[in-house]
C-alpha cells in the first residue's frame, strides 16, 4: 500500500503507516465516540458489500447529504467508492427544486441523509425523482430506512471477495464524484472529479501543510459535500491525524476548547467573525488593560514574515505575544498552531494579526473544478506572503492570459462537467483549465487574486472596477459586515451595506440614540453618517473613478437561507441586486 492511486487506499495507508484508535470521531449528545482506523475500514467493506447486495453496480450514482460532517459520511463514502460507484455530495440546505434537479440530473439511484428535516425534503420530491430506489437517515427517522440496514446486509463476508475484484478493476482515471456547485448564477453544474484528479492533489498539498504525523488533531466543520474540505479530511487520513467532526457551525467555538485541536480549515467570513468576537471582548476592558490590549492589536496589524519589520518590533511583538496574544490561542483551544482558508479572499489584516499571534492562516487558492488547490501559502521555507494565495503547487502550471485570466494545467483539473461537453469546452482549452480569476504572479513566484473576471465591471465612463478589492477594503470597518460595490454601466461606483447590526447597536446606545431593530437602523440618519466617514476613509485608497460615491443600508442579515450569499458563503451579486431594486434605482434614479 505504498503508493496511493485511488480515493479507497487512504485508510488502508493510514491503517500501515499510523494506525489511529481515533481516526474518526462524531459527538453524540454530551459524548465524543471515537471509531478506530481498523473499525472505519471494517465498516467501510461492510457498506461496499451492502451495496453489492442491494444491487449497486459500477458507475452508480449514490447522493450523501448530510447537516454536518460525520463519521457516518465518510464511512458511506469509502463504501460507496469502492462499488465502483460514485459518491454525489449535496449541499444541504438547497431548495427541493435544486434538490430535484440535482438528482434528476445525475440518475441518483440511493440517497443517503443525516437527519428528519432531510428526509421530509427529499421524502416530499419523491415522485419527481423516480430514478431513486429509497432514501436512509444516518439518525432514527420515523418512517425512513436506517444507514445501519446496509451495514447489517453487509455483516455477511462471504461477498467480500467480490469487493476486492471490483476495487482492483477500479482505474486512478475512473469518476470517483460529481459535485455540484453552488454557483453565483444559474443551474448548478456537475463537477465530474476522478480519483487521480483528487489524490493527486492532496499529495501536493500535503506537502505544503505542517504536520506532525500520526500525532495532530483536527476539528472539522466547513461542508465536506465542498471538495475543499472533502479534500482536506482525505489529507488528514493519509498523514494520520485524528478527525473529530464540530456538532455544528453554531457550536464551533464550544467545540474547539473542547477537542483542543492543532489545525482548522476555515473560510474568511468565519475568521472575520472571530477576529470581530476578540476586539468586542477587548472593547469591554477599562484603563491599562485597554491600552494594552489594543497595543497590542496595533502591534500584531503590522507584522510582516520572517523579521522583516526588524529587531525592535521583534521584542514588541514578543510582549505582545505572551501578555495578549497567548490568551487568544488559549480561546481556540490553546494548541491551535494552523488555520488553513480558502473559498474567497482573506483581509490581509486579519493575515497579519492571526499569524502575529502564532495562529498563522495560511490562506489557499482554488476551485472545484481543480480539485481544489492550485497555491497555497507556507510558512517554511519562506513560502508566505500576506495578501497572496501562495506559490502553485509542484505539479500546477499556472499562466496568466493576456486579459490577466489565471489557467492552470495539472493532474487535479476536472475531467468535465457531466453531461455536458458544451460547458466544458468553454472552460478547458489545450489542457488548461480557465478560472474566471483574475491575477498576477509577483517576482517572487506568489500568486495574487485581484478579483473575480465575471465580476469586474465597467462604468459608462469606461473605466474598470474591482469589486472585491474595494469590498475586502471596506469590510475592515467594524460597521460594515458586507458590502457589495455595483454600478456597472453607470455614472459611478456605489454599494449595498449589510452593516453589522450587534456592534452598530452598541455604538448607538453609547451615543445615546434609540435603534430598537434593524429597520432602525438601515433608516437612521446619523448610522449614515457615521458609515459615510468609513467609507469616505477607505475611498482614499482607491482611483477616483472606483471610488464609492453613494451607498444604502439594507435592512435584512444577508445569508445563504434568504438567498444572498452562496454555500460558501460568496455573494450572490445577481440576486442581491434584483432584491434592492428599489435602493438601486434610489442610487442612481436621479444620475441616469
Amino acid at each position: 500500500m505504498s503508493t496511493i492511486t485511488r480515493l479507497f487506499d487512504f485508510p488502508y495507508y493510514q491503517l500501515e503507516k499510523y494506525p489511529l484508535k481515533a481516526a474518526l470521531v462524531t459527538k453524540y449528545g454530551d459524548t465524543w465516540v471515537p471509531t478506530s482506523t481498523q473499525e472505519y475500514i471494517n465498516k467501510a467493506n461492510a457498506f461496499s458489500r451492502g451495496l453489492l447486495r442491494m444491487g449497486v453496480k459500477k458507475n452508480d450514482k449514490i447522493a450523501v447529504i448530510s447537516h454536518n460532517n460525520r463519521t457516518e459520511w465518510n464511512i458511506a463514502d469509502i463504501g460507496i467508492l469502492q462499488t465502483g460507484a460514485q459518491n454525489v455530495p449535496v449541499y444541504p440546505t438547497i431548495s427541493e427544486e435544486d434538490f430535484e434537479y440535482i438528482l434528476n440530473h445525475c440518475g441518483a439511484i440511493y440517497v443517503f441523509v443525516s437527519n428528519e428535516d432531510l428526509y421530509q425534503k427529499i421524502h416530499s420530491i419523491k415522485d419527481k425523482i423516480p430514478a431513486v430506489k429509497e432514501i436512509y437517515a444516518f439518525e432514527a427517522v420515523n418512517g425512513c430506512k436506517s444507514w445501519e440496514e446496509v451495514l447489517q446486509l453487509g455483516e455477511d463476508t462471504a461477498n467480500q471477495p467480490e469487493v476486492e475484484a471490483i476495487k482492483n478493476s477500479i482505474s486512478t482515471e475512473d469518476l470517483a464524484t460529481i459535485i455540484y456547485t453552488s454557483g453565483t448564477t444559474g443551474r448548478p453544474k456537475g463537477v465530474m472529479l476522478s480519483h487521480k484528479n483528487i489524490v493527486s492533489n492532496v499529495l501536493m498539498s500535503e506537502e505544503r501543510v505542517p504536520f506532525e504525523k500520526g500525532k495532530s488533531v483536527s476539528l472539522s466543520f466547513l461542508p465536506v459535500c465542498h471538495i475543499y474540505e472533502r479534500m482536506i479530511l482525505y489529507i488528514y487520513q493519509y498523514v494520520g491525524v485524528s478527525i473529530h467532526f464540530a456538532e455544528s457551525i453554531e457550536k464551533v467555538s464550544a467545540n474547539i476548547k473542547e477537542v483542543c485541536p492543532d489545525v482548522i480549515t476555515a473560510v474568511p467570513r468565519l475568521l472575520e467573525k472571530v477576529y470581530d468576537a476578540i476586539i468586542a471582548k477587548g472593547s469591554e476592558l477599562t484603563g491599562i488593560k485597554y491600552k494594552l490590549f489594543f497595543w497590542a492589536v496595533e502591534v500584531g496589524l503590522q507584522y510582516e514574515p520572517y523579521g522583516a519589520n526588524g529587531w525592535w518590533y521583534e521584542f514588541k511583538l514578543k510582549i505582545a505575544r505572551k501578555l495578549i496574544f497567548s490568551k487568544w490561542k488559549a480561546g481556540l483551544g490553546g494548541k491551535l498552531g494552523l488555520m488553513v482558508s480558502g473559498s474567497a479572499a482573506i483581509q490581509p489584516r486579519l493575515a497579519r494579526v492571526f499569524a502575529a499571534a502564532e495562529i498563522p492562516v495560511m490562506e489557499g487558492y482554488g476551485l472545484t473544478e481543480t480539485s481544489p488547490v492550485i497555491s497555497v501559502n507556507d510558512m517554511r521555507n519562506r513560502g508566505f506572503k500576506v495578501g497572496t494565495v501562495g506559490k502553485p503547487l509542484k505539479g500546477v502550471e499556472v499562466k496568466i492570459a493576456a486579459d490577466g485570466e489565471i489557467l492552470t494545467k495539472s493532474d487535479s483539473v476536472m475531467m468535465g462537467y457531466y453531461n455536458d461537453p458544451e460547458k466544458t469546452a468553454e472552460v478547458i482549452t489545450d489542457g488548461y483549465f480557465h478560472t474566471g480569476d483574475i491575477g498576477e504572479i509577483d517576482s517572487d513566484g506568489f500568486l495574487k487574486i485581484t478579483d473575480r473576471k465575471k465580476e469586474m465591471f465597467k462604468t459608462s465612463g469606461g473605466k474598470y472596477v474591482a469589486p472585491q478589492l474595494i469590498e475586502n477594503a471596506m469590510k475592515q470597518s467594524r460597521f460594515i459586515e458586507q458590502i457589495m460595490v455595483i454600478g456597472e454601466g453607470e455614472k459611478m461606483p456605489a454599494a449595498f451595506i449589510q452593516p453589522d447590526f450587534a456592534f452598530v447597536k452598541q455604538w448607538a446606545t453609547r451615543h445615546g440614540l434609540k435603534l430598537e431593530n434593524n429597520a432602525d437602523i438601515a433608516n437612521s440618519k446619523e448610522v449614515h453618517e457615521r458609515l459615510q466617514e468609513e467609507i469616505e476613509a477607505v475611498n482614499k485608497k482607491f482611483g477616483h473613478w472606483e471610488q464609492v460615491k453613494k451607498f444604502e443600508i439594507t435592512p435584512e442579515v444577508w445569508s445563504v437561507e434568504g438567498g444572498e450569499m452562496t454555500p460558501t458563503l460568496k455573494l450572490k451579486r445577481k440576486q442581491i441586486k434584483e432584491k434592492y431594486k428599489a435602493l438601486y434605482d434610489k442610487i442612481y434614479g436621479g444620475d441616469r
